[in-house]
């Protein structure tokens, strides 16, 4: 009997799984997770989105056992894998989601489709998100996502698995050898695993959404700027998305349910959840720009600012960044979390790109593979787009540059953020908590504590360094040359966000004043 492949990517759930629900229409499954060598030394990659991963699968695999299933663990590069499957028990199609990666996953899903055409085999893509493939307007995509949320979640019809020869007797051919989630080994020169991160699977996702959509959703306007309150009033879903343990759709969907439900005396937590579903727009928006463009990971959005940093990277500046050791302390704190926990609020995340891209002059792709491989959420997609938008190369947005002492002073006002991850500042006085370097030598011999030795000297003079910078950056921007290349980029990346919205936008702000917007 043939069956269908169905090859789970970052779709690490069963519910309202569209690849999951289309194969099995057609009869007996086989579900397979590939882990890929080549994958695995990709720049963007670390050890704990492996962990997260086989967390997920494990749970997964829970879910596929319930109705008599399972998930195999293949290693291989993709087409080795499934020419491996294909030479021992041919299958009738491959079912998948589209993924819209790296550059690598982008080669991959090539090479994977030509595969697909060479033997015959029908490969069914189904869109992840609110993500359009081959889009040719983008006038026409905010309508396109509505659909795609509105739509009704994919329910899976009764499974019938196609059961391996390997399920009931000894392995005689080495090349069908898979495991189970339990069973995967992590590739030995991955690093950095946060001992404070997340957890993966659609169990503790779920747990997730509920926590916020009943109760931290209060605190999510107001809530999600400093670092304080923003581990609580974060939804804290951008890597149960990114990964597929939920659906962007049933989040939306369980969003508008609750907005539903909502008794009237909980407006705070109505305007939050209100706040929550514009950002669930807005990171397909984003994703979007990278599926339209895939060389934004590696190129400048805007090709005029080619050459403007690359030539210029400074190594030490790079590395002080890297080891919190700036001397800016709310910098080198957001660098200690992000490093122990692999999660860190929008604006702290900004702040470390403004910082790297004005002050300490970076390009952003090298500080944005590094981050990258932080970011236990890492969304290849939103990850690219920010990095640009906040460097000041998509050559369409308003310059920002925050300066750390001010988004010190701003969102953690009494230096509580700071002394949590920085140890050797718990003894500096509020006075100077944010610029210790200030501190007088009578001080510093009181405390015990000495700016260049336990404290770090500012690696540059922070207000003269963003001068430099910015009136480098507007020089190019004030080219002839320049200013006409804007039009494509708004052509094909800039929101269609129509007039009254942006009027209601502008009337909100009063609002949400400390919030960071998203929209370009």
């Amino acid at each position: 009997m043939s069956y269908q492949l169905v090859w789970f990517k970052r779709d690490l759930r069963s519910e309202d799984h569209a690849a999951l629900v289309e194969a099995t229409k057609l009869g007996p499954i086989r579900c397979i997770y590939v882990l890929e060598p080549t994958l695995w030394l990709q720049p963007d990659v670390a050890l704990q989105h492996f962990e997260f991963i086989r967390e997920s699968l494990q749970d997964l695999d829970g879910q596929l056992r319930l109705l008599g299933g399972e998930i195999e663990i293949h290693e291989g590069e993709v087409t080795e894998v499934l020419s491996k499957i294909w030479q021992e028990t041919p299958f009738q199609g491959l079912y998948s989601h589209q993924e819209t990666g790296n550059r690598f996953t982008y080669a991959r899903d090539q090479d994977v489709g030509k595969w697909c055409q060479s033997h015959g085999i029908h490969w069914g893509e189904y869109a992840q998100f609110g993500v359009v493939r081959g889009l040719k307007n983008r006038n026409e995509w905010q309508a396109c996502w509505q659909r795609h949320m509105e739509a009704p979640m994919c329910e899976l019809p009764l499974v019938q698995f196609w059961k391996t020869p390997l399920s009931n007797k000894p392995v005689t051919n080495p090349s069908a050898h898979f495991v189970t989630p339990a069973a995967m080994q992590a590739p030995a020169h991955l690093r950095h695993n946060p001992p404070l991160r997340q957890r993966g699977g659609r169990s503790v996702a779920l747990k997730t959404l509920n926590s916020f959509l009943k109760q931290r959703s209060m605190w999510y306007r107001g809530g999600i700027s400093s670092p304080l309150s923003a581990p609580d009033a974060c939804s804290r879903l951008s890597v149960f998305i990114s990964y597929g343990c939920l659906s962007i759709r049933e989040v939306v969907q369980a969003t508008n349910e609750e907005l539903l439900q909502m008794p009237p005396e909980a407006s705070r937590r109505k305007s939050g959840l209100v706040a929550f579903i514009s950002r669930l727009y807005w990171h397909c928006h984003f994703i979007q720009k990278l599926e339209s463009e895939p060389e934004i990971e590696w190129e400048n959005m805007h090709r005029g600012y080619d050459g403007l940093r690359e030539h210029e990277f400074n190594v030490d500046h790079f590395n002080a960044l890297k080891d919190g050791r700036t001397g800016w302390p709310m910098v080198d704190a957001c660098v200690v979390m992000l490093r122990e926990t692999g999660w860190l609020n929008f604006r702290m995340r900004a702040m470390l790109v403004s910082v790297a891209a004005y002050p300490l002059w970076l390009h952003w792709k090298p500080v944005g593979d590094w981050l990258a491989t932080q970011f236990l959420d890492y969304e290849p997609g939103i990850h690219w787009s920010q990095m640009q938008m906040q460097s000041g190369t998509t050559g369409i947005n308003v310059t920002r540059v925050y300066n750390p002492i001010k988004q010190a002073q701003d969102h953690d006002q009494k230096g509580f953020f700071v002394r949590k991850w920085l140890p050797h500042m718990r003894q500096i006085p509020n006075t100077w908590i944010f610029e210790p370097w200030n501190m007088t030598q009578d001080v510093q011999n009181h405390l015990g504590i000495y700016i260049g030795k336990e404290i770090p000297q500012p690696i540059v003079d922070i207000a003269t360094a963003t001068k430099t910078s910015k009136d480098r950056l507007h020089s190019r921007r004030n080219l002839s040359e320049v200013r006409a290349g804007k039009k494509s980029v708004i052509n094909k990346h800039a929101s269609r966000k129509k007039g009254a919205e942006r009027k209601n936008s502008k009337v909100k702000s009063k609002d949400t004043s400390s919030q960071l917007t998203l929209e370009f």
